[in-house]
């Protein structure tokens, strides 16, 4: 190839790495003109406990028949676009939060504190511990396939604790295992679990029912979540690790601020 005919390539091709390096700071200056950054800016998540409350959920009939969470999907949709969390799911986290406030009006739960519990414990309905084949919520809210937690056999790192369902919940004769995107063991299904999606069943699996139980877990004894105390021992509750209460802050607190959790 003489030496021309490489200045003339070289030429063109330089031309053509301009035009587009021209193209592609044209773009990125224009998408600063709605005001939005190309990158979305985090804030620094706040330490408090409790963490702040999410945004508001609107007044809906808690009392109408059937699945009452769809009526706040147009609440939830945004919100879920802006926290990386599906609305079914925020749906039911405030869904549960009207009607805790009606059934246990003095345990100001927040519907950012249920989804905080929710991303820790299963990230809302879609981690099963498989490394391939995730769950992920219907239609129906219903976990699918079912979120089945490690046999509770006293393993290093887990509670020993029996079967007390027959394996009716967990698909385990032996040991209890955590199930639903709430992870609930069968014992505590037993005592909390509730009926929230209107159909009569209070299914661990749904997500819905698992929202609101967690709800009942959490408000139980009399416990005021607006207070550090409240708050914290509700969470204990739950799980007695400090690590855990910290996720959890973190989380509700991210999800206040209307912002994923990273």
């Amino acid at each position: 190839m003489s030496s021309g005919v490489k200045r003339a390539l070289g030429f063109g091709c330089g031309s053509v790495l301009a035009v587009i390096m021209v193209i592609s700071f044209v773009g990125w200056a224009l998408s600063f003109l709605d005001g939005t950054p190309p990158i979305r800016q985090l804030q620094q998540i706040p330490e408090d406990v409790p963490p702040a409350r999410g945004e508001a959920v609107p007044l809906i009939d808690i009392e109408a028949e059937g699945r009452t969470a769809d009526h706040l999907r147009f609440w939830a949709e945004p919100i879920a676009t802006d926290i990386g969390v599906s609305a079914q799911a925020v749906a039911a986290y405030g869904n549960a939060e009207l009607i805790t406030a009606t059934a246990w009006p003095q345990c100001n739960l927040s519907w950012n504190t249920l989804a905080g519990i929710g991303q820790v414990e299963t990230r809302h309905g879609t981690y099963n511990g498989k490394m391939f084949g995730g769950s992920s919520l219907n239609e129906q809210g219903v976990a699918t396939p079912h979120i089945i937690g490690v046999p509770l056999d006293g393993s290093p790192g887990f509670a020993e604790i029996p079967d007390t369902d027959n394996g009716e919940l967990d698909g385990d004769t032996e040991f209890d295992r955590a199930v639903g995107p709430m992870q609930f063991i069968p014992s505590t299904w037993h005592r909390m679990g509730l009926d929230a999606n209107g159909d009569g069943v209070a299914d661990p699996h749904q997500i819905d029912d698992a929202a609101l139980s967690a709800a009942n877990l959490l408000c139980s004894d009399g416990r005021d979540l607006s207070t550090p105390e409240g708050w914290t021992n509700a969470v204990h509750s739950y799980n007695m690790s400090n690590q855990y209460l910290l996720d959890v802050r973190d989380a509700a607190a991210s999800y206040s601020l209307r912002q994923p959790v990273i």
